[in-house]
């Protein structure tokens, strides 16, 4: 039989550098999940993709057992990094302050594919357009 589901939680969490300071420590502990188990685990899972913020989808068992899901980075992350830039624009429509490709824009569609609503390549590219416009990036090509 399979065990029921108590609780999930979502929580955005640097690839790599889970610990039990906040926001991991208080959102798990109040379900009485182990801390430092799910921190060792994430972090192992997380290897390699420094720099990233991840989100995570915990479930929480009725016997304090976890199981968690990563998701691929937010779209606006990958943009910022593939234009260089530490933030987006303040005035949208008004302010072009980065440049992206095509190229990376498919890349970063291709990237986020599993986590969009949609399974054709050519709409999780218009998506990430959008996004990319509404933060200030141009779109190249």
């Amino acid at each position: 039989m399979a065990k029921k589901i108590t609780a999930q939680i979502k929580l955005y969490v640097p690839a790599a550098q889970a610990n039990p300071a906040p926001p991991v420590g208080p959102a798990l502990g109040q379900h009485g999940v182990n801390i430092m188990q799910f921190c060792k685990q994430f972090n192992e899972q997380t290897k390699g993709k420094d720099g990233l913020v991840l989100p995570v989808i915990i479930s929480v068992y009725e016997d304090k057992t976890f199981s968690f899901i990563i998701k691929s980075p937010p779209s606006s992350v990958l943009l910022k990094r593939a234009a260089n830039l530490a933030k987006a624009s303040g005035t949208t429509g008004k302010e072009v302050i980065g440049n992206v490709t095509k190229k990376q824009v498919e890349d970063i569609a291709k990237q986020k594919m599993q986590d969009l609503n949609t399974s054709d390549l050519q709409r999780a590219i218009k998506i990430i357009e959008g996004t990319a416009r509404s933060m200030g990036i141009a779109v190249e090509g």
